[in-house]
């Protein structure tokens, strides 16, 4: 039987019971929270970025499978809450992207995105990718 590198067929294919997914220093949580409405959008030039490494300024970025249709519900938009909660909210199959490392494929709905930290004597710091 062929591979297919589609999104949603990934998605089909991963457990159900999977919740958590984690790509080099960035977590992804699955949550039932939605943003509110102090929630702000981030977006850099119209793609969701979760986060630049530090030393190569490689991105890891969240990119939704290509479809025939013109939809206009966005297809995943990320949001930043007043207290830094970061919530990724997903309309269609998507996948996270990195230059170094595998691609992740993520099913619809909400995720809490989080930074890995490392504590230095200096600080506590996020993880340089």
């Amino acid at each position: 039987m062929a591979e297919s590198n589609s999104a949603t067929e990934e998605c089909i294919r991963m457990k159900r019971t999977q919740t958590t997914w984690r790509q080099g220093d960035v977590l992804i949580r699955q949550t039932r929270k939605r943003p509110s409405a102090l929630a702000k959008p981030i977006t850099d030039r119209g793609r969701v970025i979760l986060a630049y490494g530090e030393v190569t300024g490689h991105a890891h970025q969240v990119i939704a499978e290509a479809t025939d249709n013109a939809d206009p519900v966005p297809a995943m938009q990320l949001f930043e809450e007043p207290d830094g909660t970061r919530l990724l909210v997903i309309q269609r199959p998507a996948a996270l992207t990195h230059e170094e490392h595998g691609r992740i494929a993520l099913p619809i709905g909400t995720f809490e995105v989080i930074r890995q930290r490392e504590y230095t004597p200096e600080a506590i710091r996020n993880v340089a990718d």
